[in-house]
């Protein structure tokens, strides 16, 4: 488990014997484990750290536990609170637990009791994650298709969007150009609390240099030669919302400099003007470079790159995630061909899984698209496939024996079988849900459950799929 999906525990107490007892054990039990010894530096740390489980003394020096259970709920509503109370402080703590606290535990505690409270803390955090990530399949909004899969590694890449979802904690994707880094960004914004507020995407690499200044802060009346009339700049219409800034690696040294100040102080200073302006925004940063290779070689801000890596979402590259492509091929066919029921020949399924798609899921669109267009709308076979793919199938083998390509199609079959009974095992026999997740419509998954002959649970017998002869 990669530190991104570990689940992060603070522990918040005046003692530090107790607090470091506390990470001991969590720390056994796989967790990140975190510190602060008021609540007010405890506070400090929710937007940064966004912890999931938060375990706080009652009686804190200045602020009680019961204030930092308030005010963490505002800011992280899904993190769960355990309160450490005395002897004869439980009636305090139980009254916490009517304002949100999961429960509380008696000092001095056995270890034992400390750990099983603290994985109980965990499991709820997980099964209210893994149910709002299977709820939002449903309901996320049009914008946001293409992040499909049943692969482990873009599985991970969701859950870590459900975590991150409520907070304003800075967000670096990473991924290969093509792999839907602003898909993820924009699921971050528009799956959570803030989806009704702005979203504004920045595609730093294509910036013109001597304009980028005051097209990020804008500028004023007269600042130069054109400049009319005052215009705010994409900092000011994202304020209160994002500001996603992909290829952040493609900026000039000289306007990282300018972009971590807009980040440590909070407001931007228009060009031409000798006013600052307060500025609101989570910033969700993107790149298809290694900027920590970046900075050792001081073409990037080290000061910046940590500035935006408080948490790092890595897409995959789809050649890491072939199982994944039956899948998208049949999503894009819903988008370019709904209702033709076109089919896909093993011969170019399988070159499709041999290919190493340089440019990724966006390359694997382009490719479906050319398909529909060129192809007779019955069948997408090999000759409807661009060159490159062509000729690497022609590479790797040049004539197939009978048994072999029928060996080839019952492998293909198969492991679509085994994706579509996945992720319909996973949705609990919900037919729109695992449509959602794989992409396809509830015509098309009704067919494919039937020619499989996977059983529907989501309505009892009379909704059974029956055998095919």
């Amino acid at each position: 488990m990669s530190d991104e999906t570990k689940t992060r525990l603070l522990v918040v107490d005046d003692e530090q014997s107790i607090r470091r007892l506390c990470m001991t054990i969590g720390n056994t039990l796989g967790y990140t484990c975190s510190e602060a010894e008021t609540a007010e530096a405890a506070l400090a740390r929710l937007e940064s750290e966004a912890p999931d489980l938060i375990l706080t003394d009652l009686k804190l020096p200045t602020m009680s536990g019961v204030e930092l259970l308030k005010q963490s709920k505002v800011t992280l509503p899904h993190s769960e609170v355990a309160i450490m109370t005395g002897h004869g402080s439980i009636e305090s703590a139980v009254d916490a637990m009517k304002l949100g606290a999961y429960d509380y535990i008696e000092k001095p505690f056995r270890v034992e009791k400390m750990r099983l409270l603290l994985q109980r803390m965990a499991e709820k955090v997980r099964l209210v994650t893994e149910n709002e990530f299977l709820r939002e399949r449903v309901t996320t909004e049009e914008s946001l298709d293409g992040i499909i899969g049943t692969s482990a590694n873009i599985q991970d890449v969701l859950r870590m969007i459900s975590r991150l979802k409520d907070t304003r904690t800075p967000v670096l994707i990473s991924g290969e150009s093509g792999t839907g880094k602003e898909l993820a960004a924009r699921a971050i914004h528009f799956r959570g609390s803030m989806a009704q507020t702005p979203f504004v995407a920045v595609d730093c690499g294509s910036l013109v240099p001597t304009l980028m200044e005051s097209e990020l802060f804008g500028y004023e009346k007269g600042a130069f030669t054109g400049a009319t009339k005052t215009k705010a700049g994409l900092f000011q219409a994202a304020n209160g919302g994002t500001i996603f800034l992909d290829e952040i690696g493609e900026l000039p040294l000289e306007m990282q400099a300018k972009l971590l100040r807009v980040l440590q102080e909070k407001e931007v200073r228009p060009v031409g003007s000798n006013t600052n302006v307060s500025v609101d925004v989570r910033v969700i940063a993107a790149t298809n470079r290694d900027l920590e290779a970046a900075y050792r070689a001081g073409t990037f801000r080290k000061d910046l790159y940590f500035r935006l890596n408080v948490v790092t979402v890595h897409l995959p590259a789809l050649r890491d995630r072939r199982s994944d492509i039956p899948v998208l091929v049949h999503h894009f066919l819903e988008r370019y061909a709904q209702g033709s029921h076109l089919q896909v020949t093993a011969a170019a399924m399988k070159s499709l899984l041999n290919y190493d798609w340089p440019g990724n899921i966006r390359e694997l669109e382009n490719c479906i698209a050319r398909a529909v267009t060129l192809g007779d709308r019955k069948t997408i076979d090999v000759i409807d496939l661009p060159p490159a793919i062509r000729t690497e199938q022609t590479d790797s083998t040049t004539a197939e024996s009978a048994s072999a390509a029928s060996l080839s199609t019952t492998a293909l079959a198969e492991m679509e079988r085994m994706t579509i009974l996945r992720v319909f095992q996973q949705a609990n026999g919900d037919k729109a849900l695992a449509g959602k997740m794989l992409g396809i419509s509830r015509a098309t998954l009704y067919r494919k459950l039937k020619r499989y002959n996977i059983p529907s649970r989501s309505g009892g017998e009379a909704d059974r799929v029956t055998p095919t002869n």
